[in-house]
């Protein structure tokens, strides 16, 4: 498992140029007396500007991974940092202050505001930040045409296609320039060509420069990424970078 790092027991240790380091990062519940491991010694580096695809199965625990990752929740024990900073301390308002300006996330179930219009869906995220509201509108527009959607800015997002629909997801995630992206089964409510376009669009994206972090249970999507760290019943199980030439192609829709 060439990315699997330990060397966060002690947290002196880390690299600072990681943008993400977890070492020996544990999860677990307390439910009636009974304990139940969600995470267990989970330790990698992400570096800014990969794109890495987290894979499992149901009950695997990525998606618990995912929320800690992205300060939805905390872990029980070890360490996380963010950019160099031990953030399994922060105060819930610190927490809310990183993902507001650092995080971006894309889920399944899109989440948009659905009577109002797809531009005011995407500068959301604009109000809680420091950015002028003056801003807020350039840069809203700015997030939909990189995702394509320029055309469709004043339509109500319930008049949207379901593909069209997560475009808009992942433009209002990009709207606070963020240090990186999670998509927790970003194609998951989508048809296979609305899938692959999506796919296309984080590719792009990190082409760009935008570091992506793709939680999923399907290979084919996974391999959009240029790495696969899989996890199952809670632990790493490997951590292998994906060939270029299955990256091309899973983008030109040949499947295995």
């Amino acid at each position: 498992m060439p990315h699997q790092d330990n060397s966060l027991k002690n947290p002196a240790s880390s690299d600072n140029g990681a943008l993400i380091r977890v070492g020996d990062l544990e999860k677990e519940y307390l439910d009636e007396g009974l304990i139940t491991h969600v995470l267990e010694h989970v330790s990698f580096t992400i570096a800014a500007g990969e794109f890495v695809s987290i894979m499992g199965p149901s009950g695997s625990g990525k998606s618990t991974l995912m929320h800690i990752l992205g300060l939805l929740d905390r872990p029980t024990g070890g360490i996380y940092e963010f950019e160099g900073r031990d953030v399994t301390g922060l105060s819930d308002e610190e927490r809310a202050h990183t993902r507001n300006k650092k995080i971006g996330f894309v889920f399944q179930s899109f989440y948009l505001l659905p009577r109002t219009s797809v531009v005011d869906n995407v500068m959301l995220p604009l109000i809680y930040s420091t950015v002028p509201v003056a801003e807020h509108r350039m840069l809203a527009e700015k997030a939909l045409r990189s995702v394509g959607l320029e055309h469709r800015m004043s339509y109500a997002s319930n008049k949207i296609s379901g593909g069209e629909k997560q475009r808009v997801a992942i433009a209002r995630s990009l709207v606070n320039d963020p240090s990186v992206i999670f998509a927790d089964e970003p194609t998951g409510n989508l048809d296979s060509k609305s899938g692959a376009q999506v796919m296309n669009i984080f590719r792009a994206l990190n082409e760009q420069g935008h570091t992506i972090i793709l939680v999923t249970h399907e290979k084919y999507t996974a391999e959009h990424a240029a790495r696969i760290i899989k996890i199952h019943d809670g632990h790493i199980v490997s951590d292998e970078k994906v060939p270029e030439e299955t990256r091309r192609e899973v983008q030109s829709g040949i499947l295995k």
